[in-house]
């Protein structure tokens, strides 16, 4: 790596992971390095780094017990590798920002102390994404760092999107359709109209990011009209271990049958449920293709996933008066042909046809010709939109250098 170039940080971070990249500041961005600290909390961690040098691409097993371990791992190993004088500022992925918080946003103690009011929200990512915040700050304290929240894109839903059917009085403590995954739906709409024109970023969309983690958002004019996570992210469509969308009664069922008490129950409902739920065996999309022939467990948890996500389908095209383009993406939407054509099928009527070749190889466009509805892979890039975001901060705070003032932050948030 070139420690001469200035240069952004990227950081996303997960339930059980910490991606990372690493950008030249000016010009396009481009990547220096990509990597990532995977199976945090488990026996054994694996961290793994790809860059354009040579001796920057190796893959280790480590011990990461738990998220602080994870964040000074990399740090330290950051640490030799980038000139204090070139590392220009640090963006971190967060997933809720609660009512007040969605605009990118610099890092402050007033910030993080509304982060950790409002960690009831989300408790399943806000606390580790505030523990590896202050960490940076206090390993860089003169940097600005950037908040990023996944949020944004979803804001300015309409009130009917945004209302729950809930007792009103909730609405003041905070209680709406938020909306995640929205650092990926920002960069994928980029990335339509780049590769498809502004028409078609301005057109009826279904953005479907299908991974451990799913959901959809449909998208008009390039305004998101509604999403299928809500509150939380255990909302919505089928996932790796979430549950999704289900009848409410089953809280008060299990509470009196098995006295499951609310901590149990979002247990279950983030960790235990989804397609591992449904296969008793994993959650990982590829185990249980390979495994569907001969476990109809697995073959029964496929057929959910993609029997939710088809019916999605058809909920936003109504919503939407239609469908222009169809955009695949997340872990499962990008590599799993035979979910895009399950999901796919009987979606003729929306104009929705796959070409079988072109699906098979993940090929950008893999709707025929004639279909009336292009259905698209694109790869999203959720790192490359932080980095965007930050240099789009810190050159607004200080446009006439390109970048924010730096100043220390008190190492005791």
């Amino acid at each position: 790596m070139n420690a001469a170039l200035p240069c952004l940080l990227a950081i996303n971070g997960g339930s059980s992971s910490i991606k990372f990249a690493l950008f030249e500041s000016g010009g396009a961005l481009d990547r220096i390095l990509v990597g990532a600290i995977e199976g945090i909390g488990q026996t054994e961690a694996k961290f793994t780094v790809q860059g354009t040098a040579p001796n920057e691409n190796f893959s280790r097993s480590l011990a990461a017990p738990d998220y602080a371990a994870a964040g000074d791992l990399l740090m330290d190993w950051l640490q030799p590798r980038i000139d204090h004088g070139t590392l220009t500022g640090i963006g971190h992925r967060v997933v809720h920002g609660g009512p007040k918080y969605w605009e990118p946003t610099r890092i402050t103690p007033a910030v993080l102390a509304e982060l950790s009011r409002i960690i009831s929200f989300d408790p399943a990512h806000l606390p580790d994404e505030i523990s590896l915040a202050t960490a940076f700050h206090r390993r860089y304290p003169s940097l600005p760092q950037i908040a990023c929240f996944d949020t944004a894109f979803h804001h300015d839903l309409p009130r009917v999107a945004q209302i729950l059917p809930i007792p009103r009085r909730y609405e003041t403590q905070g209680m709406r359709r938020y909306g995640f995954h929205g650092l990926s739906y920002a960069f994928l709409l980029q990335e339509l109209e780049r590769v498809a024109g502004k028409p078609a970023a301005a057109g009826r969309v279904i953005l479907a990011h299908l991974g451990n983690g799913a959901s959809m958002a449909a998208v008009r004019n390039r305004h998101c009209v509604d999403t299928s996570m809500a509150f939380t992210t255990a909302a919505g469509l089928v996932m790796g271990t979430r549950m999704g969308d289900v009848d409410p009664g089953i809280v008060s069922f299990l509470e009196e049958r098995e006295h499951m008490a609310p901590a149990r129950f979002n247990q279950m409902a983030n960790h235990e449920s989804g397609l591992l739920g449904i296969s008793e065996t994993s959650s990982d999309m590829r185990d249980l293709l390979a495994r569907e022939k001969s476990d109809e467990r697995a073959a029964e948890a496929v057929a959910v996933f993609c029997y939710q996500a088809k019916k999605w389908i058809g909920a936003y095209a109504a919503v939407l008066g239609g469908l222009d383009t169809l955009v695949f993406a997340g872990g499962i939407g990008e590599n799993a042909p035979p979910v895009r054509s399950r999901i796919c099928e009987q979606l003729g009527f929306l104009g929705i046809e796959l070409e079988a070749s072109r699906n098979a190889a993940t090929a950008a466009v893999i709707s025929t010709p004639t279909s009336r509805t292009t259905v698209r892979v694109i790869h999203t890039d959720e790192e490359r939109m932080i980095a965007r975001s930050v240099r789009r901060v810190l050159a607004d705070e200080c446009p006439q250098v390109g970048f924010g003032p730096i100043y220390p932050l008190d190492h005791s948030v």
